[in-house]
């Protein structure tokens, strides 16, 4: 949710030509950062998995405010927390290879069909 009101907060940032653009643009900022994913997975050799794991860490465990303690102590306590942890993993090069090649096919298709569109957003837009 954090990541989507940053986006939208710097999408609301750029100029009417540019916000167009955005607009008309749909998948291919997506292919865009895939494609680049890609090329580095092959670059490197291998990529990186992500996943969310528990780690046990400190965190304030004060107890609420009653009436009967109006200010209670603060308290520490070791609990487990989500991390999102980031390993190396191996890939099918070969396989990798043909899905980069499929994409940057797919990216040519995407831009040509949306030319008009973003031609359409300079002329409407000019700077």
């Amino acid at each position: 949710m954090k990541r989507f009101l940053i986006l939208m907060a710097l999408a609301a940032c750029g100029t009417p030509q540019e916000q167009c653009i955005n607009g008309v643009a749909g998948d291919l900022p997506t292919l865009d950062r895939l494609i680049a994913e890609t090329q580095g997975n092959l670059n490197r050799g291998f990529a990186y998995e992500s996943k969310v794991e528990m780690q046990p860490d400190w965190v304030n465990c004060t107890p609420a405010p009653t009436k009967a303690n109006p200010e209670p102590k603060p308290q520490m306590c070791f609990d487990d927390v989500p991390t999102q942890v980031r390993r190396p993993v191996a890939i099918d090069l070969a396989a990798e290879r043909a899905k980069l090649a499929s994409m940057v096919e797919r990216r040519k298709q995407l831009a040509a069909a949306m030319a008009p569109a973003i031609q359409a957003c300079k002329e409407r837009y000019p700077e």
